[in-house]
């Protein structure tokens, strides 16, 4: 196991709540977690920005919203318009799903465009906002993979993502590796989906990931020292 300080792990961890009934209790409980451990971000649906804003505002923790979320097959246009408004809405990182279907289609200027609408609305709405951009490992084939880690980085994107952890499949070390082969040492990695333990996302930290998205922050903190 690799050595690292419950601190250091603690900023690579967007704390996550994302199922659909996600009540205010819990994204409050969220918000304290986050507050208590130091966690990268909070990532939650766009609804509860502002909520989380508040809760957050004696933190330097940012709020991240997942944006054409879970599908991502919604309109170009809602897509840029959820991402601006979110980041309007006090935002500071957006997670947001490409079109897997034009992807698997060969419908490669569409998804770019589709991406780089999302781009291009966020940063309009703050310039230094971060866009990770969920490519949903499970559904693709190791070339489909390079394809839309390589759009992302065309399009301006902060980070690429494994996964949404609503679809058949989360993050693996296979695919985490693949990734940063792809988009290179100075493009962020996120591995989300299906890591629940120390063990599994120092793994795929030492794959090449350098955030991570889990429900499981506290949990994955368990283990380690201060």
């Amino acid at each position: 196991m690799m050595k690292i300080t419950k601190k250091e792990i603690a900023k690579m961890i967007d704390h996550t709540l994302l199922k659909a009934a996600a009540t205010e209790e819990e994204v409050t409980q969220l918000c304290r977690e986050a507050g208590d451990y130091g966690f990268a971000s909070v990532c939650i649906n766009s609804y509860y920005v502002p909520l989380a804003l508040k809760l957050l505002a004696n933190t330097v923790i940012p709020v991240c919203a997942v944006i054409g979320f879970p599908l991502g097959a919604m309109l170009t246009a809602a897509k840029a318009f959820e991402a601006g408004e979110a980041v309007k809405a006090g935002a500071k990182e957006v997670d947001m799903v490409i079109n897997i279907g034009l992807l698997k289609s060969g419908r490669l200027d569409a998804v770019l465009q589709d991406i780089q609408a999302v781009v291009d609305a966020a940063k309009a709405a703050e310039k230094t906002a971060l866009v990770k951009v969920i490519i949903e490992t499970s559904c693709l084939t190791d070339d489909e993979k390079v394809t839309a880690c390589s759009l992302a980085v065309k399009a301006g994107a902060n980070f690429v993502k494994t996964s949404t952890g609503f679809s058949s499949g989360g993050a693996t070390i296979e695919d985490v590796r693949l990734m940063r082969k792809t988009v290179g040492p100075d493009l962020g990695v996120k591995a989300s989906g299906g890591i629940r333990n120390t063990e599994q996302a120092l793994a795929m930290i030492e794959a090449g990931a350098n955030r991570i998205g889990a429900s499981a922050g506290v949990a994955i903190l368990a283990e380690l020292k201060d």
